[in-house]
């Protein structure tokens, strides 16, 4: 017997696919087995689903639920921006100010290793805004100028992090340690160059993919943070101070390059930027609501907004570039 109906969320586009109960509050989690053949059918093809109506009661449940897809939740390792664990894996979103957008992403495309799920629940909706823009990076890919796309394809990507001195998150909470041993091992284990300067903060340079390979479905997505990490994301004038202060681009709290250290353009940055906006798929929250994504096929923003709002997040099933 069905208890859900299966359409699309937005007239007219196939991401995302919207799950809905047929009688609002059944659990989500009791649901799943009747759901998990429409899930396994269809998010390698639509990248993102959204179950709504469904009911599911606080952090603990969608721990349980995002982990009974049968992988262990992720801890939140060499992080790149500031989180809260709620319980054992699973996470605030990402805590910047609310008048802040945080631009299209795939979770942890600025390293070698990501999840390759990622699920979001959203406990209380924005009194305005606030929405989880997401978009296609199969399409993304295709979209990219042909020379943009093959540069990155074939230089990759160097990510240059420095931590601390009040300008980006302690080393100590990204590497959830005090342990300078700890940190040496862990980048160690995952092609990280690390270094530890005069001051007694940390440095770590990684060169990582500019596009990627979906494991099961073979295709290409864009796949990386530059537009993220890079300066020309800073607007002009926090740039200009935020130069004046460190003295150069190699001490910014985070800068990026292509692999072989060469400098990327703000120009080309800003093509990237261009295609990513055309591709962004946004729809309001509703309380309950649990977005799930194939985090490769499906790129997550954050719009500002105004009043509370509580959306948590959960990763699993670890994948390693090789």
């Amino acid at each position: 017997m069905s208890v859900f109906s299966v359409q699309p969320l937005i007239e007219g586009k196939t991401l995302p696919l919207l799950l809905k109960a047929d009688k609002a509050g059944q659990p989500l989690g009791a649901a799943l087995p009747m759901l998990r053949d429409t899930i396994d059918r269809h998010l390698t093809d639509c990248g993102g689903i959204v179950f709504r109506d469904f009911s599911l009661d606080g952090p603990d449940a969608f721990r349980a639920f995002a982990a009974d897809f049968g992988h262990p939740l992720l801890t939140y390792e060499f992080g790149s921006t500031p989180r809260s664990q709620v319980t054992s894996g699973v996470y605030t979103s990402t805590e910047y100010p609310p008048h802040q957008h945080i631009p299209l992403h795939n979770e942890q495309a600025y390293t070698r290793d990501w999840p390759m799920k990622i699920w979001f629940y959203c406990m209380q909706p924005a009194q305005e805004g606030g929405e989880t823009p997401i978009a296609d990076s199969r399409a993304i890919y295709r979209d990219m100028p042909q020379a943009v796309r093959e540069r990155f394809a074939e230089k990759g990507v160097m990510y240059v992090r420095n931590y601390g001195n009040g300008l980006d998150v302690d080393w100590q909470q990204v590497f959830g340690t005090e342990s300078r041993s700890e940190v040496e091992a862990y980048c160690a284990g995952h092609d990280i160059e690390c270094e530890w300067k005069d001051d007694g903060e940390l440095r770590t340079r990684q060169i990582c993919q500019g596009t990627a390979q979906h494991p099961v479905t073979g295709e290409w997505v864009w796949f990386n943070q530059a537009h993220l990490f890079h300066v020309s994301n800073l607007e002009p004038e926090v740039r200009e101070s935020l130069l004046d202060v460190v003295g150069d681009e190699t001490e910014l709290p985070r800068n990026v390059f292509y692999g072989d250290g060469s400098p990327i353009d703000d120009e080309t940055l800003a093509t990237v930027r261009n295609v990513l906006e055309t591709h962004k798929i946004s729809f309001p929250w509703q309380a309950g609501d649990v977005v799930m994504l194939d985090n490769m096929l499906t790129a997550h923003a954050r719009a500002p907004f105004k009043g509370p709002r509580k959306v948590i997040v959960a990763m699993a099933e670890a994948h390693r570039q090789g």
